[in-house]
């Protein structure tokens, strides 16, 4: 097995192992690992071709994407529309014509309808629109699965007598908030959890207030990075069907309950401001991880306030050279 891995510098692909790692983003930061490492482009065409019939992977696990919180996907909705598309069309056409045996591509549990019953589950993915506040994003996501659906049904399965092969098997997951350590912690730009220990630890820094968008209400499940890779790691290596998985522990926490457990383990003790002008975005989307734990059952979730601890201590050690 030789593996690409797109958007190894992210916060799935910096806990992934991969003997091909591509990332866009120059220049690296400090302390990541040279070996193997490639800046493509994979919005380009040309280059992504290029970059699969030199390295000759046989399985991919697809990361990259332009990612972004609430404020980036509601004012750069058509560039993450475009910019997403692009690559999930250039990775899985160049994974195709490589003839590569396996792709894992990495979706969202946002991409989801907004009215829909819950909890969301992998049969509920094309049932509605997903929620406005980041549809641009969200059908750009949703389509990797109609690609990989689509590439299997005319590429990758051979019948012969009762045996099926699948000769490619693309697949996708649909992971709940991933946070962790090596995320974007850009107060404007990034996911809730990251942009408000950013937001709390300038608080505690200049002694003002810890002010958050909203009011604090809605529920989101979050799973730790170094879970998802190691969970994605196990798919590609034995999930054998092509319906997508969600990557879920199935639990809800508010954002009133996070920005708690930040504020503990940035030991703030100012005054905290939840500014219901701001929206709230979604309300919940509660998921559920049947399929995932019948998959791999009895596999232990990193608990919500010790991967917050984590995250945390490592954001305040590497301040100076993370993103932000």
């Amino acid at each position: 097995m030789k593996t690409l891995l797109t958007g190894s510098e992210g916060l799935v692909g910096s806990t992934i192992d991969a003997q091909v790692r591509v990332c866009g983003r120059k220049p690296p930061l400090p302390g990541y690992k040279e070996y193997g490492r490639r800046w493509v482009d994979l919005r380009i065409p040309k280059d992504t071709l290029s970059l699969f019939h030199e390295t000759k992977p046989t399985h991919v696990i697809h990361c990259a994407a332009r990612v972004g919180g609430l404020a980036a996907n509601i004012n750069h909705m058509g560039e993450f529309f475009y910019d997403n598309m692009m690559i999930n069309l250039n990775v899985l056409e160049a994974a195709r014509r490589a003839k590569v045996k396996k792709v894992v591509s990495f979706m969202s549990t946002c991409i989801f309808p907004d009215d829909v019953e819950y909890p969301i589950t992998e049969d509920k993915l094309h049932l509605g629109e997903p929620h406005p506040s980041n549809y641009g994003y969200s059908y750009a996501k949703r389509m990797v699965e109609v690609q990989s659906r689509a590439y299997n049904e005319q590429y990758g399965i051979s019948v012969s007598g009762s045996d099926v092969t699948f000769n490619t098997n693309y697949i996708t997951v649909a992971p709940t908030n991933i946070y962790g350590p090596k995320d974007n912690f850009e107060l404007e730009n990034s996911h809730v959890l990251p942009a408000l220990i950013h937001k709390c630890y300038l608080a505690k820094k200049h002694n003002t207030p810890f002010v958050v968008w909203g009011s604090g209400k809605p529920l989101r499940e979050f799973i730790y990075s170094e879970d998802v890779g190691e969970l994605t790691q196990i798919l590609l290596e034995e999930y054998g069907e092509s319906s997508p998985v969600i990557l879920s522990t199935s639990e809800e926490h508010s954002i009133r309950d996070i920005v708690i457990a930040i504020a503990d383990a940035v030991d703030f003790q100012g005054h905290i401001i939840y500014d219901d002008t701001k929206p709230d975005g979604q309300y919940r989307k509660p998921t559920c991880n049947d399929k995932l734990m019948s998959i791999v059952p009895g596999y232990k979730f990193t608990p919500l306030e010790e991967g917050i601890q984590k995250t945390v201590d490592w954001f305040i050690e590497n301040y100076e050279n993370c993103r932000k």
